[in-house]
């Protein structure tokens, strides 16, 4: 009985074959339309689009793109290219063949001008790919993602201090952070001592410039310090030698100071911040201090916040990039030996965080970034489309509490 059964289902299939009705496809899904603008980086005569995906696949690639006159450019993707002709000025929709991708993970579609001008490409759609192929990239330009997308992901350390400390006013917090060698392009700031009104750290701002930067937002909330009423205004108490101060805006606004200093990677820095609230005056003065390893503390700056009485909150560490046209390069630094100072004098050792990111990491668009434990310490990474990174909301707690307190003689901190 089982045999005429199987025998009748061949002889349905065979017939359906030779009718030349077709059986049902694998489900695909609808073209992924990946903005040029938002997810490419330009090198010379050619452009890298940057996408993830979630497994192998191979899917049949068009480009909309504007030309700009007779061209040939060469489209890349996995281990192929393809020359494709462009004429004319009008918008086209170019078929430019089905291309495999033989990992997952971040892969690239490269565009390379073989004659004339590359053009304008808006957008590059990835089709028939199957239903079960997620993809992550930055999908639209809403408030400004094509820019925020290009940094890349701002990712955070949120140290774990339990309530009842936190009710013992903590008045100084220090912290170390030793940035990996090769992981620091222009652009990076790895950010070691944040609190709920500043943050304090080191940048690299251009190939032959680096910074301590320290940083007090003003409880006025703008990002244009001009529209800073006098009484919200951060008010700059002292600084150190060669420390430039200043305003700042466009996220947040407030007073900043920065010293230019060559600081290296591979090598160990040193951070302190203080917060003094004053009833008298009610206002906060926050001061900072930077110590590389084989020199005394530096004085940054000491800033007086109005309208304003607590002691340091919030305590966190970031990193980030600043400049878009770097978003393609991986920084990494390692955060190392926290601890906080109650206005008694105690001293307590941090050892658990939260790792979390930015807007655009949350909605994955870009997922190139990773936290957590090192051999000394916690770190952080971004940028440059590694893969595979860390989920965001990891807790991380180091195996053991550090055991010796910073030594630090107060009375010298100038």
């Amino acid at each position: 009985m089982k045999n005429k059964k199987q025998s009748k289902l061949i002889i349905v299939l065979l017939a359906l074959l030779v009718s030349g009705i077709n059986l049902p496809a694998a489900i695909r899904q609808q073209p992924v339309i990946i903005p040029v603008a938002g997810n490419s980086w330009k090198k010379d005569n050619s452009v890298r689009i940057y996408f993830n995906l979630s497994k192998p696949t191979k899917s049949r690639i068009s480009l909309d793109i504007i030309p700009d006159g007779d061209a040939e450019i060469v489209i890349k993707a996995g281990k192929k290219s393809r020359t494709l002709k462009l004429t004319g000025n009008a918008p086209q929709m170019i078929d430019a063949g089905t291309f495999q991708f033989d990992r997952s993970g971040y892969s690239t579609i490269e565009l390379i001008k073989k004659s004339g001008n590359l053009g304008i490409a808006r957008a590059v759609h990835l089709n028939d790919l199957p239903a079960e192929v997620q993809t992550n990239y930055v999908k639209d330009n809403q408030d400004n993602r094509f820019y925020w997308g290009r940094r890349g992901p701002s990712v955070h350390l949120n140290y774990d201090v339990p309530e009842t400390l936190v009710k013992q006013d903590i008045s100084w917090f220090y912290n170390e952070i030793t940035v990996s060698e090769g992981k620091d392009p222009v652009g990076s700031y790895f950010m070691a001592n944040g609190f709920g009104e500043g943050y304090f750290g080191i940048q690299v701002n251009s190939k032959a410039e680096r910074r301590v930067l320290f940083s007090i937002w003003s409880p006025f909330h703008t990002d244009d310090p001009s529209a800073i009423p006098e009484d919200q205004k951060i008010l700059m108490l002292r600084k150190g030698k060669n420390v430039q101060a200043g305003e700042f805006g466009d996220e947040g606004s407030g007073g900043q100071s920065f010293l230019v200093y060559p600081w290296k990677a591979g090598k160990k820095y040193e951070f302190l911040t203080s917060a003094v609230p004053d009833k008298a005056t009610n206002s906060t003065v926050y001061t900072s201090y930077f110590k590389p390893a084989d020199a005394e503390w530096m004085l940054i700056a000491s800033f007086r916040r109005p309208q304003t009485q607590t002691y340091l909150t919030r305590l966190h560490s970031f990193l980030e990039n600043f400049d878009p046209e770097m978003g393609d390069q991986t920084r990494k630094a390692v955060y190392s030996n926290q601890w906080i100072r109650d206005k008694s004098g105690h001293w307590i050792s941090l050892s658990k965080a939260k790792f979390s990111g930015d807007d655009i990491a949350k909605r994955a668009y870009r997922i190139d970034y990773a936290g957590g434990l090192s051999k000394n310490g916690f770190f952080l990474q971004n940028g440059g489309f590694f893969s595979p990174g860390v989920p965001l909301n990891e807790i991380f707690t180091l195996p053991r509490n550090a055991v010796h307190p910073p030594e630090i003689d107060f009375s010298l901190l100038r």
